[in-house]
């Protein structure tokens, strides 16, 4: 199969965009979509022009590094997968695609489809500490835990910071990402000391970092690739009204 692919290339922070077509090699359907780009660079370079600078690590859906906007829609039109585990085989021969970065005021664009999302990592960083024990580990029962609250404080753990949230959010809000990091903690008995001054931390720094406000469309929920729920957002609501209160 071939496509069409409407790249966003651009030198740097500074420089103007512009979207630039190429016509793929031919490609096999069961490459993952990074890898179509991997086939695309290797074309490029040998042509002596420069490669579609882009993110990626683990390429198995853990790190969250593969940002892209394929075709209007975060990661691309498959629900519940990233970038890398988007396959070709998602598209028809012949289909046009348009590759851009996440677009975000608190994600600014370095070169092509890398942006910086270093504000999730001050987001987290705000959120500071847990107060427990170290050294020998603990009693596996001596901190029981409702299953109740273990099965949510690991759905919230599932997200991995990909950003996807924010590129779909038409406010560019990141709640849902404060909302699984708050939550996970927030759920277990490790995190109750600092519970509600870690919202507040968390909440306040985002709103340093210049995401939107949440509106609760629900486009974030749609395109998490980790299927996060958006209750975890009325969970953050509820911890943060209490904050100010205390």
């Amino acid at each position: 199969m071939k496509v069409t692919l409407k790249v966003w290339r651009q030198k740097n922070a500074k420089a103007a965009g512009a979207f630039k077509t190429y016509t793929s090699p031919e490609l096999n359907p069961n490459m993952s979509f990074l890898e179509m780009l991997d086939v695309l660079n290797e074309e490029l370079s040998n042509r002596g022009e420069e490669p579609i600078a882009f993110d990626h690590d683990c390429r198995e859906g853990i790190c969250g590094t593969c940002a892209l906007v394929i075709n209007g829609t975060p990661h691309g039109p498959q629900k519940g997968v990233t970038t890398c585990q988007t396959y070709m085989r998602s598209f028809k021969d012949g289909d046009q695609l348009v590759i851009e970065p996440w677009r975000a005021g608190p994600f600014p664009i370095i070169k092509d489809l890398v942006c910086d999302r270093k504000s999730f990592d001050r987001i987290q960083q705000a959120g500071g500490f847990i107060t427990v024990r170290t050294g020998s580990a603990p009693d596996a029962n001596s901190l029981p835990v409702p299953k109740e609250d273990s099965d949510l404080a690991m759905d919230a753990a599932q997200c991995i910071g990909c950003g996807a949230c924010v590129a779909a959010c038409k406010n560019a809000s990141a709640m849902l990402f404060v909302a699984a990091k708050v939550s996970h903690l927030g759920l277990m008995p490790q995190g109750q000391p600092e519970r509600y001054r870690r919202v507040k931390a968390m909440v306040e720094q985002m709103d340093t970092e210049g995401f939107g406000a949440c509106t609760v469309t629900g486009s974030c929920e749609a395109v998490c690739p980790k299927q996060i729920s958006l209750d975890f957002i009325a969970r953050l609501n509820r911890d943060y009204a209490v904050s100010l209160l205390k």
